[in-house]
């Protein structure tokens, strides 16, 4: 998959990639991203099937109509569908649908092309996440707009990405790709096995990635223009680049800070964005002179849903749901739960990672002959042993490969199996069982009234009364890991602030 990453992206990296060919990487990101042609296969009729979002002019045909006789929106309109498909679709909500509106026609007056029209689609997914096609195709995810707090930080995000549209920059960074394409082909087939040919292609990434910091820099000058010149606070790209900043750390507990893992750094640090953004807005006046409009962006969004859908299965602290599939697994104390699209992930103490998928299996394989059959790579064949799983058939084996030391084991679930695969650092190869017996022997088929029980989560909007303290707000919150630290980054609190009366405050709850 090519993606180019870009700002406002709250990064996740696990440490413990977990190795062989049994094991993909344990990572998953979200980013300012364009998508292109592998996500062909994403796509299929998603664009008959799916809601196609919605245009700040409330009539998507017309939006298409206008930008007939734009050449760059034949790209997006080749890529829109294949966007909805990788994002779960567009995600609907008319209340939520008129507060951008708002936020996006006053951006849209003040740029330097107040001709050009946007469409703005909500994507539901969970990643924080927005990004810009050529044309004025805009997305944003609903993970983004539940951690923004006011519509001047959402204007920051959204003038961010029209700046990349005004400049053009989806256009540049295409021809730049493609060019760098063909010179990454030849210096592989030429030199690949060489000193000289790895060298070239390492300095081929680096270009791409500088390129792309500077065009988010630009971006982040025109957006800050942009919100400022709109009427909002200037300052609200600094406050949420430090939310993203807080979030991102949050998701990266006991994960590494390798940069080799950091997708080449694409966008400038955290740190440096933030001091940039702040310098920018003073141009515009000390913090507070513009608008914020909190109350308004905080009834769009209640009611919102927050977290995974049904289709993808529930997170709830160290447990993971699945109505769907009638399934659920627990990890242990200390362990952090990622729900991707590919698989459920889980970090823990002393870069152990856990990786939690299903199969297809007919029921004339067995159990042995499938663990035997070359997809776990090392695998160390006298390990293998059958076992039972509450009432189900299992079996579990070891595996080696590089610095980490494996323990798998499948279930079988009627035609289904599913898998569980745990890595710990080879030093530490004899607590493998144990972590791994843990989580395996956790998993168990959900009842009729278990699988009605449960339901998504949703921001929902309380007004703070007498006595209600951060801590005490932060206990009326549902299904999330770290209530307290949570609770203060939704709501933008920072240690010192335990909240006041009568202000309004974001919880997730069923």
């Amino acid at each position: 998959m090519e993606i180019m990453f870009g700002v406002w992206s709250a990064r996740r990296v696990t440490r413990a990639a977990l190795r062989g060919a049994a094991l993909a990487a344990l990572m998953a990101a979200g980013a300012c991203t364009s998508l292109e042609a592998s996500l062909d296969s994403l796509a299929g009729d998603v664009g008959r099937d799916v809601k196609s979002g919605y245009a700040a002019t409330r009539q998507p045909i017309t939006f298409e109509n206008i930008q007939q006789g734009d050449p760059q929106s034949v790209i997006a309109r080749a890529q829109h569908p294949k966007i909805l498909a990788a994002y779960g679709g567009a995600y609907s909500d008319p209340k939520l649908e008129r507060t951008l509106a708002t936020v996006v026609g006053k951006l849209q007056a003040v740029t330097e092309d107040p001709n050009r029209a946007y469409r703005i689609t909500v994507l539901n997914s969970p990643n924080v996440n927005a990004f810009a096609l050529p044309g004025g195709y805009v997305y944003v995810t609903r993970g983004l707009l539940a951690l923004a707090n006011d519509s001047a930080e959402v204007a920051a995000v959204i003038g961010h990405e029209m700046g990349h549209v005004t400049a053009n920059h989806g256009i540049e960074r295409q021809q730049r790709e493609q060019a760098a394409e063909i010179a990454s082909r030849v210096v592989s087939e030429v030199l690949a096995s060489e000193p000289a040919g790895e060298i070239a292609l390492a300095r081929n990434r680096l270009n791409l990635a500088q390129f792309s910091r500077k065009q988010e820099l630009q971006a982040d000058v025109l957006g800050i223009r942009h919100v400022a010149r709109a009427g909002y606070d200037a300052f609200a790209a600094s406050r949420f680049l430090s939310a993203m900043d807080s979030y991102s750390k949050i998701r990266n507990a006991f994960q590494a800070n390798d940069p080799n893992l950091d997708f080449l750094a694409s966008h400038p640090s955290a740190p440096q964005r933030i001091d940039l953004a702040v310098r920018h807005a003073r141009q515009y006046g000390p913090s507070g002179t513009g608008a914020t409009d909190r109350d308004r962006y905080l009834s769009g969004i209640d009611g919102m849903l927050f977290g995974d859908s049904a289709a993808e299965g529930y997170v709830r602290e160290r447990r993971f749901y699945h109505p769907g599939l009638g399934i659920t697994i627990e990890v242990p104390e200390g362990f952090l739960i990622d729900n991707t699209a590919e698989a459920v992930l889980a970090t823990g103490p002393g870069d152990t990672a856990i990786r939690f998928d299903g199969v297809a299996l007919p029921a004339t394989t067995s159990l042995v002959d499938y663990v035997n059959s070359g997809w776990i790579g090392g695998l160390d064949q006298s390990t293998i042993r059958k076992r039972r799983i509450g009432n189900l058939d299992a079996v579990s084996a070891r595996a080696r490969g590089g610095e980490y030391a494996f323990d798998v084991t499948i279930i079988r679930v009627g035609g289904q199996v599913y898998r569980f695969l745990t890595a710990v650092q080879a030093a530490s190869a004899a607590s493998v069982g144990g972590v791994a017996d843990r989580v395996a022997s956790s998993f168990r088929l959900l009842g009729a009234s278990e699988k009605a029980a449960l339901k998504p989560l949703r921001i929902r909007i309380v007004t703070a009364a007498a006595g209600d303290t951060a801590e005490r707000l932060a206990t009326r919150m549902v299904g999330v890991d770290r209530k307290a630290q949570m609770f203060r980054l939704l709501n933008g609190l920072d240690g010192g602030d335990e909240g006041r009366v009568g202000q309004r405050y974001k919880l997730v709850t069923e």
